[in-house]
């Protein structure tokens, strides 16, 4: 009996284990090409505004981080840096600068949503008419499947009333 006991917990541990390798490297593996220097080169040229993600936030950890510049145009958002891999990652424009999950959740009715992140080794992702990238201050990249925060850039400073 003890023997089948040991067998099926270290079976199950196995099969977790694997899963959760699983849900790691599935991103990795099926995440398109990241842009090219060109394609980082132009939307480097256009930016407006420059922010920086930082890998030691406060709401971020060793398996949720990103590290690198934010370039911010009015049609689209270039990151050269790396971000740690994952599902389902969001873009979002902000209009403060937040650290963590609770500070985020506590904005996001207030942020918008650009666009998916799919590479991990820079992206570039279009930024649609309708959104005013002025009008914000932070990009924050967020694990929509999980409700999990990824880092943040400040690119510019809100104004305060005179």
């Amino acid at each position: 009996m003890r023997r089948w006991l040991i067998l099926a917990t270290t079976h199950v541990a196995m099969l977790a284990l694997g899963f959760a390798a699983g849900i790691y490297a599935l991103p990795i593996l099926t995440a398109p090409p990241a842009p090219n220097a060109a394609a980082l080169a132009a939307a480097v040229r256009q930016a407006l505004y420059t922010g920086q993600f930082e890998r030691r936030l406060k709401g971020s950890d060793f398996v949720h981080w990103g590290e690198g510049n934010v370039k911010v145009s009015r049609d689209r958002i270039a990151h050269i840096g790396r971000l740690s891999p994952g599902p389902d990652y969001k873009l979002y424009l902000a209009p403060r600068f937040v650290r963590t999950k609770d500070e985020f959740l506590a904005i996001k009715h207030m942020s918008r949503r650009v666009g998916d992140v799919k590479t991990f080794d820079g992206f570039i992702v279009s930024v649609s008419p309708d959104i005013d990238v002025a009008a914000f201050s932070t990009v924050v990249i967020w694990c929509e499947s999980f409700d999990r925060f990824i880092t943040a850039a400040e690119y510019q400073r809100p104004t305060t009333g005179s």
